[in-house]
């Protein structure tokens, strides 16, 4: 199958891409990446910080390490994985404009597949392919709609946090009907991120599952969701609270380990 991927620029991204590329080598894949997610209003500092970690870090200092070693045997950062593409990777901000358009329609996609993708997609996108647009949301639909849905269920007390495998089927966010979830028990002890990270591993295999299904002519069974709500980013408010509760958005020590594990 020609399927095109959608992702955003950074390292949860990337983490589940490296999970799920292996697992579509019998396929021609194509993907694009934007640079991030929501629009441009100014966001507390927390969350500039926490841009650095899941972004900056990764892309501006680490991956250009990681690419200029010569035995590097880990996982692949955004550039190396040209490799096993139909073509390099592209960044692509403006996927609803006539270029974003133009784009995507000329690798006759029978399948899109979000990650993170920063922008929602508009009904000229979703009609592109014939199966469809399948969006891995990192929170459990529909009671966490929208951005850092991790973090609001822990604010939030909840022992359970998931992954959510849906369809796109309008311009609306994160409605679609749903394929399947994961569920992750959650360890106050671990950051935010680190929640975040360890979603992806259930998730992304959800995700292979769903595209092997389809690429062999079978329907996915599908659940419509009722009721939800929908999050935003946290304000300075919502950010304290979480502080409050003895958790954390980032920890350098969890993330050193991990990146040691997966991409050293």
């Amino acid at each position: 199958m020609n399927i095109v991927i959608l992702a955003n620029r950074d390292l949860a991204s990337n983490y589940a891409l490296n999970l799920l590329l292996p697992q579509l080598s019998k396929h021609s894949v194509s993907l694009f990446l934007s640079a991030k997610v929501g629009g441009n209003s100014s966001k507390p500092p927390e969350l500039v910080s926490l841009k650095f970690f899941e972004q900056t870090l990764f892309n501006e200092l680490l991956s250009p390490l990681f690419e200029q070693l010569p035995s590097h045997k880990g996982f692949m950062s955004f550039a190396q994985m040209n490799r096993i593409l139909v073509q390099p990777v592209e960044a692509l901000n403006v996927i609803n404009s006539p270029h974003g358009l133009a784009k995507i329609s000329a690798l006759q996609p029978e399948l899109i597949l979000s990650i993170r993708y920063g922008s929602i997609l508009k009904q000229e996108i979703l009609s592109l392919p014939r199966l469809g647009v399948l969006n891995l949301h990192s929170g459990l639909l529909p009671d966490y709609r929208g951005v850092m849905a991790t973090f609001w269920a822990m604010l939030h007390g909840q022992n359970k946090i998931g992954t959510t495998l849906h369809f796109i089927d309008d311009a609306s966010i994160d409605t679609g009907q749903i394929v399947a979830q994961s569920h992750l028990e959650v360890e106050p002890d671990k950051s935010y991120l680190w929640h975040v990270l360890q979603l992806y591993v259930e998730g992304i295999a959800l995700l292979s599952e769903a595209v092997s299904t389809l690429a062999l002519g079978k329907s996915l069974s599908l659940t419509k969701q009722i009721g939800g709500q929908y999050f935003s980013f946290p304000d300075s408010q919502d950010l304290t609270k979480f502080k409050d509760q003895g958790l954390s958005l980032v920890n350098e020590d969890e993330l050193t380990t991990f990146i040691h594990q997966h991409y050293c």
